[in-house]
């Protein structure tokens, strides 16, 4: 312990004699190490930010979207040939028992006219139940009922950001604004759900019956897509099977014919959506993790100067009787403290940088305490690795040599 004490003490006070010269030498790794952590940060942020987007739009979510359809053997994609009706909803609401709610998803959109000013906006048509699955709460007003949407009431329900640009600081709720040419009244408005996993508005929306949106704005043949909740988390998977057996037979699939939709839950968007924010997050901690090699190079160079330097300081110590393995753990010590100062002082830096990121900008960062001890390990092994080549080379002087050395 006291050799250790010793040599540390010997590494310190050899670092401290050229500060200017220690510093620049570890700033390879204070950047690389501030920049790993950094990076990692903020791809683990903008995973946490997807997940809860995806969190967000609602519970045990289950969306069924149309299928594809086929020109000469080539898909036309996803949605391209679309059979949902209010049929299929109806069917699905009698017979599916893994349900707690259901709900057709009619979309439409155009200018919006009211209070203050116009306004361009989606228009989802939506049945009481949407509320429900997607966990909309109001800020005011109420939620249209079951009766509206047989009734086709021309009634809607502003999203927070259609509120605050055609009724700023105001209770809309009663007012009359014109959905294109149709005019509808509000009677209440959402509360604020922020950004979706994918970076999309959720609050510039309005809602309204679906059969309203359907008859007298889209005027269309075929609801849009269809959004249902699972009665628990377990369920999901069950209540898809579930679903794909009333809609095959409300279509009238045979056996060997392909589904003409398609169903995802909530778990395999989130997956999708974290596994590309994943291969960012290792795509950006693998650039910046080149700076440690580049930090570990300067200080390989700066150890080898520091060799001839004190090419004599040597050859006193070797010829009073220190052996090359002293030579070889002083200066190897001394490349190990200026990479950890370095991987230290990154550390600090990085926590200082997410913290300004958090605070000015719209990043969001996550720092992971694995990450830390990682980067903090490997600023500590990359002083071993290029300081043990300028360590090995001032063991191996000859003492006579050394002495003479001008």
């Amino acid at each position: 312990m006291l050799q250790l004490r010793n040599l540390l003490k010997t590494a310190f006070k050899s670092i401290l004699k050229n500060r200017m010269r220690s510093l620049l030498t570890s700033l390879g790794i204070i950047i690389g190490v501030s920049a790993v952590i950094v990076m990692v940060a903020i791809g683990e942020g903008s995973q946490k930010r997807i997940e809860e987007g995806i969190q967000s739009l609602g519970t045990n979510l289950i969306v069924v979207f149309p299928g594809a359809s086929r020109t000469g053997g080539v898909s036309r994609g996803a949605g391209s040939f679309n059979r949902f009706t209010f049929d299929d909803v109806e069917k699905l609401q009698k017979e599916a028992t893994l349900l707690s709610g259901i709900s057709p998803v009619v979309r439409s959109g155009g200018q919006v006219i009211g209070g203050s000013g116009n306004w361009s906006t989606a228009v989802f048509g939506v049945s009481p139940d949407y509320f429900t699955i997607r966990n909309w709460q109001l800020e005011y007003g109420e939620f249209f009922s079951e009766r509206d949407v047989r009734a086709n009431k021309k009634v809607a329900l502003l999203g927070k950001t259609v509120a605050d640009q055609l009724f700023p600081n105001q209770d809309p709720t009663g007012e009359k604004i014109r959905i294109r040419n149709a005019p509808f009244t509000v009677i209440g408005v959402l509360k604020a759900k922020g950004q979706s996993g994918m970076g999309a508005d959720q609050d510039d929306v309005i809602l309204a019956p679906s059969t309203t949106v359907f008859y007298r704005l889209r005027g269309g043949r075929w609801v849009d897509m269809i959004n249902a909740s699972a009665v628990s988390t377990d369920q999901v998977k069950a209540a898809q099977e579930q679903m794909r057996a009333i809609l095959r037979e409300s279509h009238r699939l045979t056996p060997g014919d392909e589904d003409d939709f398609t169903i995802s839950d909530q778990a395999e968007i989130s997956d999708a959506a974290s596994e590309t924010s994943r291969v960012l997050t290792l795509l950006l901690g693998s650039i910046a993790g080149v700076s440690l090699i580049v930090g570990g190079i300067g200080i390989m160079n700066i150890m080898l100067v520091s060799v001839t330097e004190r090419t004599r300081e040597i050859g006193i110590r070797l010829s009073v009787g220190a052996r090359s393995s002293d030579v070889l753990a002083q200066f190897l010590a001394e490349a190990v403290v200026l990479s950890l100062a370095g991987g230290i002082i990154g550390i600090l830096l990085s926590f200082a940088i997410s913290i300004g990121l958090d605070r000015f900008t719209d990043l969001s960062t996550v720092i992971n305490p694995n990450i830390v001890v990682i980067s903090a390990l490997f600023s500590g092994a990359v002083g071993v690795f290029f300081g043990f080549y300028p360590a090995r080379k001032a063991a191996s002087l000859n003492p006579i040599d050394a002495l003479r050395y001008e």
